[in-house]
């Protein structure tokens, strides 16, 4: 009787052996993402045509003053482009930050259906006063938001890209317009691009952020209150959300 059992036994055991080793490998981990690329990049201009854009509050690469943050003001910091084709119908603007927290793009400003005649935007521009017959698009915030200033948090500097887009088309203005709907209407009708990149970082001076849940400082002009909160939001922007910088 002993011997039929360790027998048993012995069939037991080779048989789980068989059956651990016919288990399948572990899949391997997925590839991470490709990140998501700025505007300029997802939406090229046809034959790679070039604007030129400037900005009176600070060169190409430098740094963008503390007055045109929302850390001091989040006043507008003004920019002008050169013409676009002749056959040029509107302009466009996104500025997005490219150094989001995990890689996210952050959507600071979109603004569509600039007449083809306005070629710059003044500094210090009130949220109202944007060119007849242009639109707000949306921000990390939602949609129909004017200007939107960088908050950058301690660590490395992050590049904000003001990207200009010259189109042969004009869109239907919609104020509830998230990010994706308007690089779906943007796509295949951009003639020519340029943008200015500028360089945030922290604020030394500034006091420590509100706690989460507690209310939110004051965005300045084109901001509403608690736009100073950090935010992130899905990839390139389009939808509210939060996140630790912007």
């Amino acid at each position: 009787m002993k011997a039929q059992l360790l027998t048993a036994a012995a069939i037991l055991t080779l048989g789980a052996g068989s059956l651990a080793f016919a288990q399948p490998p572990a899949a391997p981990p997925a590839a991470p993402a490709a990140p998501t690329p700025p505007a300029i990049v997802a939406l090229p201009a046809k034959g790679g045509a070039k604007l030129t854009v400037t900005t009176p509050a600070f060169q190409n690469g430098a740094d963008i003053p503390f007055a045109n943050t929302q850390y001091q003001g989040n006043h507008f910091p003004g920019l002008a482009w050169t013409a676009g084709p002749a056959t040029t119908k509107s302009y466009a603007i996104i500025m997005q930050d490219t150094d989001g927290p995990n890689g996210r793009i952050i959507l600071h400003w979109t603004m569509y259906n600039i007449p083809a005649t306005i070629r710059s935007l003044p500094a210090d521009m009130a949220p109202e006063a944007l060119p007849a017959g242009s639109s707000y698009g949306p921000n990390i915030q939602g949609a129909n938001r004017p200007y939107f200033g960088p908050r950058t948090p301690a660590g490395p500097k992050h590049n904000y890209h003001i990207q200009v887009f010259a189109l042969d088309t004009t869109l239907t203005a919609d104020p509830a317009m998230l990010y994706p709907a308007l690089e779906a209407a943007l796509k295949d009708h951009v003639l020519a691009s340029g943008e200015v990149v500028g360089l945030g970082s922290v604020d030394p001076n500034a006091p420590p952020p509100p706690a989460r849940g507690g209310g939110g400082g004051g965005g300045g002009r084109g901001g509403p209150p608690g736009a100073g909160a950090p935010v992130g939001g899905p990839p390139a922007g389009g939808a509210p959300g939060r996140g630790p910088g912007q």
